[in-house]
């Protein structure tokens, strides 16, 4: 018989004799898991790598803006932009590596080039003839190739490849390639670059977000809620929901597969990071199963909150953040989450800079949530962005 049970410790902050002792072997390193969207994260998780090989990413795949709008058009694919880009965080930079492969999947086509020749630059890839591809060994190189071969046999003449990510047309190669599931091309890729951690999609399906806003407006697309393609939105977001199509409401859920609920569920430490609060964090809370999931997770889990200003927070405090945050999470689990005696946490912490303004914060708020408020140095030289390494020794102290 087994129980689950939570043991408490003195924590230190930073806790460099603990972050020493995981950088001295990152092969045995513990198990942080991510829920991210885009790339915000990147430049923490390639810092992140040096100190654990077991990091798991949860992202979101619902991105409907930049070259894999047209993607997800073309095929009715789920995004695999951030998907990529995550995977070259994690890609194992040192002479162990395939640096071959991830100059090539980093590589996109020329935004100003006419499209014949783009088209001729594809060719050249799929006949293994190109520089980026012909260096790259077999059976690597067969494998990629074919992935190519399928995403240039289904797009159609006037598909505009300008800036294509060829990461991104691998990827889509891969999922038409297996019955329409991303699992195995982010596995096969994973192994192509040796990614030093685990990415997966929160959801493998292709769906888009849909949000009701304060003053009673429907917005759909993530392209039309970040204000990075559109304007600002005119009124702060009220709620969020998983939406078929782009093109009138249709609200749907589903429930993650069984390795994404056993990860989270066994995670040593879950951390809710920077980046667009609704589309890349509570995003990836929105699938059935993800609030079940952490609520059943004894381990520390805690929120790093944006810096500067993230238009999708418009309107939002520090606290109504945080309250949001754990609103929705609880919001997925069956019956009282008081009541109910195999739930744990559903945040633990608040960490923060130990100098910057990050508004008003309500401690005795926190306390009734049974949040924890943890300050240490966090950001060094740019006021507004994180340091790297600091934050990721900060998680690795929790661990």
């Amino acid at each position: 018989m087994t129980s689950s049970l939570r043991i408490w410790r003195r924590m230190l902050m930073p806790d460099l004799v603990r972050v020493h002792r995981y950088r001295s072997l990152p092969e045995q390193g513990p198990k942080v898991l991510f829920f991210s969207g885009g790339s915000a994260l990147n430049k923490i998780s390639r810092v992140f790598k040096e100190y654990t090989h077991h990091s798991i990413h949860l992202v979101t795949p619902f991105d409907s803006g930049g070259s894999s709008a047209r993607l997800r058009a073309e095929f009715d694919i789920p995004a695999v932009g951030d998907l990529r880009s995550r995977l070259m965080a994690l890609a194992d930079e040192t002479v162990m590596g395939q640096p071959e492969v991830y100059a090539l999947f980093t590589h996109r086509l020329d935004q100003q080039a006419e499209a014949a020749e783009l088209k001729a630059q594809l060719q050249r890839l799929v006949a293994g003839e190109h520089p980026l591809i012909a260096c790259i060994p077999h059976p690597m190189k067969a494998l990629i190739q074919t992935q190519l071969a399928v995403t240039q046999a289904h797009i159609h003449d006037d598909f505009d490849l300008r800036g294509a990510s060829i990461g991104n047309l691998i990827m889509a190669g891969g999922y038409l390639n297996n019955q329409q599931q991303l699992d195995p091309i982010v596995f096969l890729f994973s192994r192509l670059i040796k990614a030093l951690g685990e990415v997966k999609t929160t959801l493998d399906a292709s769906l888009h977000l849909g949000v009701e806003l304060n003053n009673g407006d429907i917005v759909l697309g993530q392209h039309n809620i970040t204000a990075k393609e559109t304007l600002a939105l005119p009124s702060p977001i009220k709620r969020m929901w998983l939406n078929k199509g782009l093109r009138r409401t249709q609200p749907t859920n589903c429930a993650i597969a069984s390795d994404r609920k056993e990860a989270i569920e066994t995670a040593d430490l879950i951390c809710f990071p920077p980046g667009s609060f609704y589309s890349s964090l509570l995003a990836n809370l929105m699938p059935q199963g993800v609030g079940q999931a952490i609520g059943q997770n004894p381990n520390p889990k805690v929120y790093l909150p944006n810096l500067g200003v993230d238009p999708e927070q418009q309107g939002l405090s520090l606290m109504a953040c945080v309250e949001r945050l754990i609103a929705v999470i609880r919001e997925d689990v069956v019956g009282d989450w008081t009541d109910n005696a195999a739930v744990f946490s559903a945040l633990d912490y608040l960490l923060l800079d130990s100098t910057y303004d990050y508004g008003a914060i309500d401690v005795e708020r926190l306390k009734e949530l049974n949040v924890q408020i943890i300050k240490t140095a966090l950001i060094t030289t740019k006021v507004d962005k994180y340091d790297e390494r600091l934050v990721s020794q900060a998680l690795l102290s929790l661990v």
